[in-house]
């Protein structure tokens, strides 16, 4: 289990020229320990799912501040900008939630909690999961680049499926298992 609060930056429609010029709003998430274990217990061994987008933009987050501690930084809560993971390889990744595991064990903690920004486009280099039950976004979205980033550019025909046959869109529409 994962909490994103979603703003409404995650559904606004993109209007900048440019991703360069497209400012996602900072939304807040709260990861137990129990999930921090589990993904870095699975993180080799079997395929991660997450239900939503959220769910999955929180965990690669989590990544990616875990990369952060691996750097030697020391904040007091998660925060991940829009742009911290392009430019930057990846660490190891289950050494990057071992971090996490270890800096909350140094403070206590039996949740991570923080605040993500993290803007997922097609260049992403995606960290745990290896599939994504969604639903079908809306044109222009962050969500929409997201699942281009996730599975390349056959998603125009997955859309044009979901078109050609009534599918419904948006968050109470029809849903889709999208791999890798």
């Amino acid at each position: 289990r994962v909490t994103l609060h979603v703003g409404a930056g995650t559904f606004l429609p993109v209007k900048a020229e440019t991703m360069d010029g497209h400012s996602m709003h900072t939304e807040q998430v709260r990861i137990p320990r129990t999930t921090v274990e589990r993904l870095r217990d699975q993180a080799r061994r079997a395929p991660i799912v997450p239900v939503g987008t959220t769910a999955l933009r929180t965990i690669e987050s989590l990544c990616w501040f875990g990369d952060d501690l691996l750097s030697g930084a020391d904040p007091d809560e998660l925060a991940i900008a829009q742009w911290r993971p392009y430019g930057t390889p990846p660490a190891d990744t289950p050494a990057a939630l071992e971090a996490v595991l270890r800096w909350m064990d140094g403070r206590g903690l039996d949740t991570v909690s923080g605040r993500t920004a993290l803007l997922i486009a097609p260049g992403y280099p995606f960290r745990l999961a290896d599939a994504l039950v969604t639903n079908f976004h809306q044109p222009g979205s962050t969500l929409l680049l997201l699942v281009e980033a996730f599975i390349g550019p056959g998603r125009q025909a997955v859309y044009d499926h979901a078109l050609r046959h009534g599918y419904r869109f948006l968050s109470y529409g029809d849903g889709s298992l999208l791999w890798r």
